[in-house]
């Protein structure tokens, strides 16, 4: 063979080989194969699926604001056997019952917890001042009262966040870690929302009901649901405002013969801060 067809031979067999290979590349998925690279490669994130887009319920790493015991609760009692009761009131339409309220807290020696929202601290930073400065407790009624339930994950945190921030800027303390569910309306997934965010959900033993106004009966009818509820770690709720329709204010009127009663039945009064350190 000529040297001439020795050459053309090879240059025969090269393109050959190249076009093996290039087409050896493109056998997966019709796209060439990327060549190694010493450095790697980072995986691009997963979208996020329709199931997604809720926040997952808090684990175990919970913020440590929230006691282990008390997680994934809405406590209708405080864990004691003392006999001792929490008084706590809801503000959240208005202000007319708190004046008497306070008045009568003073008088007998009593601490309460005072569940707040956003719009009435907004609306009576003068009452919120007037609580804290009597050395009562306070907690979280949510920013607007709206029902959670319906509300996204990141909603629900939002009236908490929004809360805090107008508690304190009305002159109020922290109110972590207390909460309380508007209309007492929830599941075990907004509980969980309320846990992860660095609160315990606290219900009530018994409603006074005083809120319903004459309707509901009087102040006798609220002192008898009270005081026949009377339990070791009762949580009694009651309102520190007027019902919208007759302009009573029974919660705070019934409040004197409340604490007398439960006295005479041998009970004390503690904050719901026994709540966090049970005995």
């Amino acid at each position: 063979m000529s040297r001439r067809n020795v050459v053309t031979t090879s240059l025969l067999i090269a393109v050959v080989m190249v076009s093996s290979a290039a087409t050896a590349s493109c056998t997966r998925g019709g796209t060439p194969t990327a060549s190694r690279s010493t450095s790697p490669v980072p995986t691009p994130s997963r979208s996020p699926s329709v199931s997604d887009t809720r926040t997952p319920a808090p684990t175990a790493t919970t913020p440590s604001g929230v006691p282990a015991s008390l997680r994934g609760k809405d406590v209708e009692a405080i864990p004691t056997s003392r006999r001792v009761v929490a008084l706590t009131f809801d503000g959240g339409a208005n202000a007319d019952g708190l004046a008497f309220i306070l008045a009568t807290l003073d008088s007998e020696g009593v601490k309460a917890t005072f569940f707040l929202t956003g719009d009435f601290a907004k609306n009576y930073p003068a009452s919120v001042k007037a609580i804290v400065s009597r050395g009562h407790h306070l907690g979280n009624h949510s920013a607007t009262h709206p029902h959670l339930p319906v509300l996204s994950d990141a909603a629900i945190v939002n009236q908490l966040r929004i809360a805090e921030a107008q508690i304190r800027a009305a002159g109020g303390t922290d109110p972590r870690p207390l909460f309380r569910f508007p209309f007492g309306d929830r599941n075990s997934h907004t509980i969980a929302v309320v846990n992860g965010a660095g609160y315990v959900a606290v219900r009530w033993t018994v409603d006074s009901l005083g809120w319903k106004g004459k309707a509901g009966g009087g102040v006798p009818e609220v002192v008898a649901r009270v005081t026949g509820k009377a339990r070791p770690g009762e949580i009694v709720l009651m309102h520190v405002g007027s019902n919208p329709d007759d302009g009573s204010t029974l919660d705070a009127d019934a409040l004197p013969a409340v604490i007398a009663q439960l006295r005479q039945g041998g009970y004390g009064f503690v904050t719901l801060a026994a709540l966090l350190a049970p005995s």
